[in-house]
């Protein structure tokens, strides 16, 4: 019994060597990403895991990789973020804001195609506050005549 050993239990961290990259922040909703992004072969992992185990929703990780896209650089730079706060939707709004300011940093020509994509500015919209009087923000609470 004593000699079964979990191999759930050991989990593989991954070390990548980022040293001459460029960093940049993304930020979105609640979300704030670290990214960092230098030459490489196209990888991208999110808090040490891999893109597609993260984000298992596909059209996140297309999100994601719109920034490359855009700039038809999908398979020249590996991405490394670390993000947190809010939920998925925003951390990845966030990740697509950093790896956009981080691919300006190492090619400035790239500035007018993604801000004319709107890649560069954050969002700035965020959740409306609930109000005094009412069930949400804007949501009042269900009328009775009787």
């Amino acid at each position: 019994m004593e000699t079964q050993i979990n191999t759930e239990t050991k989990i593989k961290k991954i070390k990548l060597d980022f040293k001459d990259s460029k960093y940049a922040t993304g930020r979105r909703k609640r979300s704030i990403a670290r990214v960092w992004l230098k030459k490489g072969s196209g990888n991208i992992h999110v808090n040490g895991k891999l893109l597609n185990e993260y984000f298992k929703k596909l059209n996140l990780q297309i999100a994601i990789l719109r920034p490359l896209t855009i700039a038809s650089r999908e398979s020249e730079y590996d991405v490394r973020c670390t993000v947190k706060g809010g939920g998925l939707t925003g951390q990845a709004g966030a990740i697509i804001h950093g790896i956009a300011r981080a691919l300006i940093d190492y090619e400035p020509d790239l500035k007018p195609t993604l801000k004319k994509e709107k890649l560069t500015t954050r969002d700035s919209r965020s959740v409306e506050r609930k109000k005094y009087g009412r069930r949400k923000a804007r949501r009042s609470f269900q009328f009775s005549k009787r």
